[in-house]
């Protein structure tokens, strides 16, 4: 073959396209379909682990939940000097948090407190700690996430909010600000507010946390920190990073087998398309083939044609694929697709998918589609070209 590229070849094998306009036309859509639902749910998946892998790394390595009757319960604030004294721990943050149901629209909210002469398990929490005064007990304040603001804005809270606490009375939080943490999934639907104003919110007594986080210096001594918790908190429920790292992969495995179903159809269709390339050249492509090497046509020339074809086909149906998979996920947030991984719910403030380019993923697809279709475009060609022309021609 002909190492330069040849102008006339490629202008043949537009004009072939072009002849072939419906098949080629019909082609590109089946191609760009196969890319665009391949892609997509390769981004909203890169998104979402990213959003996820993100947030769990910013947690402290250990979790401590009490348990009353297998159900969660409120742990004292006083444990958190015993936990301070085992050997490896190198601090421990008794947290204040929960959900508070907005049923104007219908969607929870997480309230979580802090104080300001504490160490912040997150760092974005200690930013908001430094930066806004949320302690004040005759003006209390709270710093909002971006989904919390429009999800009030709703019901036109923009200065302040109403929480209505337990007992039925009114609790007047003024909103202080807008954060955005490090990803969108962890500040979308948080509140941060003053423990104290959390506990009255919460009916909490000031002796009572929801949890106990527990850093530890060495990443290697926390299995040998958590026999130490297990044992001094047995009737107690233990979780490590590590295991909410399992549990989210759990569920992404099991949300990937509905994809599956899906990919499977699509790339089967995509797969009927190439066994028909490959089970031979139609009779108006054979007679093509065999003028062209009645007019003196070598069978490389030929070759070198059909690859530009089919590149040209598969390549600019890849193209266009990944770009419309690009606006359907990061631009319009792809509506129905990423509830298979996330599910349907009106019960959060909803999230953009954050925008995640992984270029494994844009050759992964590129290599399952383009290169496949252009050997499914030169075997036949090639079992023609290799017949005498008048044989072909018959």
């Amino acid at each position: 073959m002909k190492s330069k590229i040849n102008i006339y070849f490629i202008e043949f094998a537009i004009n072939a396209i072009l002849r072939q306009k419906y098949k080629s036309l019909f082609i590109a859509v089946v191609f760009v379909l196969l890319t665009f639902l391949l892609t997509s749910v390769f981004f909203i998946t890169n998104s979402i682990k990213y959003e996820l892998n993100s947030t769990l790394d910013s947690l402290p390595e250990i979790l401590i939940q009490k348990t009353k009757a297998q159900r969660h319960d409120d742990i004292n604030v006083a444990e958190v000097d015993k936990i301070l004294a085992i050997e490896g721990v190198s601090d421990a943050n008794a947290r204040v948090w929960g959900y508070y149901y907005f049923e104007n629209i219908g969607v929870y909210f997480s309230i979580v407190g802090v104080e300001r002469f504490e160490n912040q398990y997150k760092n974005s929490l200690s930013k908001i700690v430094d930066t806004y005064e949320l302690d004040d007990a005759k003006n209390p304040s709270m710093v909002i996430g971006s989904g919390v603001q429009k999800s009030m804005q709703k019901s036109y809270y923009k200065e302040y909010f109403n929480f209505i606490k337990s007992d039925g009375t009114l609790k007047k939080v003024s909103i202080a600000g807008v954060f955005d943490a490090d990803t969108n999934l962890e500040s979308n639907d948080m509140i941060v507010m003053s423990k104290e104003t959390a506990r009255e919110i919460f009916h909490m007594p000031e002796s009572s946390a929801t949890d106990i986080v527990v850093k530890v210096a060495n990443p290697n001594e926390v299995a040998t920190v958590l026999a130490k918790l297990k044992l001094l908190y047995p009737e107690s429920r233990i979780i490590t990073k590590n295991d909410l790292k399992v549990s989210y992969q759990n569920i992404f495995n099991y949300k990937s087998g509905l994809f599956l179903a899906l990919f499977v159809i699509s790339l089967f269709t995509f797969f009927i398309i190439i066994y028909d390339k490959v089970s031979g050249l139609s009779s108006e492509e054979k007679r093509e083939v065999g003028i062209l090497k009645a007019l003196g046509w070598r069978v490389d020339d030929i070759l070198v044609e059909k690859f530009y074809e089919s590149f040209l086909i598969s390549f600019f149906s890849y193209s266009i694929g990944v770009g419309l998979a690009m606006a359907f996920v990061y631009i319009f947030q792809a509506p129905l697709l990423r509830d298979i991984f996330i599910g349907y719910s009106e019960l959060k403030p909803s999230f953009e998918l954050p925008f995640v380019l992984d270029v494994q993923t844009l050759f992964l697809v590129f290599f399952l589609s383009v290169p496949i279709y252009i050997a499914a475009t030169l075997i036949p060609s090639w079992r023609i070209a290799t017949l005498d022309a008048d044989e072909v021609m018959r």
